[in-house]
């Protein structure tokens, strides 16, 4: 998935002739904290409410006060981590879109990266989750994926996460099963260090858990 898919229409750019007051008005309708300035085609900067506030000029067109403009940008052709890493680096409720020959090809809002990443993370498909701690130097995805597809499973998603002053890591996978139970005893006899799982079966133990417990209560 690149930048240039991702793009909305529907949030205008601002004109240098334009106003700190309606770009304000714009950002509270559009819920957005940030607007790009583009003259034609020519993007020269991302403005935001904090820089307009502090300016206290907002009925001034933008071309006489010359704001401090920041000017981040990813090509159309980026893929979406950068998109994502950028938005996530510089605290960026949009981000403007660049063609080959850096012309303003739209913006990306920080809203949109939610459906986003439910894509990349499967978070949409059905099945069973498992978190697994270990040290940096132990990991090897190769393993990993044996002993999943060694139980008739496969890998929708897998992302890792280092762990703060340590040298430990989660590796999260999102599995194509509603039932990993076998999955689970798998990595147990492997000595993997299973953090958290989520499971079909988990839950449908703890409903039969809860029901037997039910009819317990009612024989009495």
């Amino acid at each position: 998935m690149l930048a240039k898919d991702i793009i909305s229409d529907y949030i205008p750019p601002l004109k240098s002739s334009e106003n700190g007051l309606l770009a304000l008005n714009w950002m509270e309708e559009f819920k957005v904290s940030h607007l790009p300035i583009v003259n034609k085609k020519e993007y020269l900067g991302l403005i935001s409410d904090t820089e307009i506030y502090d300016s206290d000029v907002t009925d001034e067109p933008f071309s006489k006060y010359n704001p401090t403009l920041v000017r981040p940008f990813v090509l159309e052709s980026q893929h979406v981590y950068d998109v994502i890493k950028m938005v996530s680096v510089m605290n960026l409720s949009v981000l403007p879109v660049l063609d080959a020959e850096l012309n303003y090809a739209g913006l990306i809002p920080a809203s949109a990266l939610t459906n986003v990443f439910a894509v990349l993370s499967a978070a949409r498909e059905p099945g069973g989750i498992v978190v697994l701690e270990m040290n940096m130097h132990d990991y090897t995805l190769t393993q990993i994926a044996q002993i999943v597809e060694g139980n008739d499973c496969k890998i929708l998603s897998c992302y890792i996460n280092q762990l703060p002053d340590s040298t430990k890591m989660e590796v999260t996978l999102k599995l194509n099963r509603l039932d990993i139970s076998a999955i689970i005893q798998t990595f147990n006899r492997y000595n993997y260090n299973i953090k958290a799982s989520f499971h079909h079966k988990e839950y449908g133990d703890d409903v039969k858990d809860r029901f037997d417990s039910f009819m317990k209560y009612l024989n009495m």
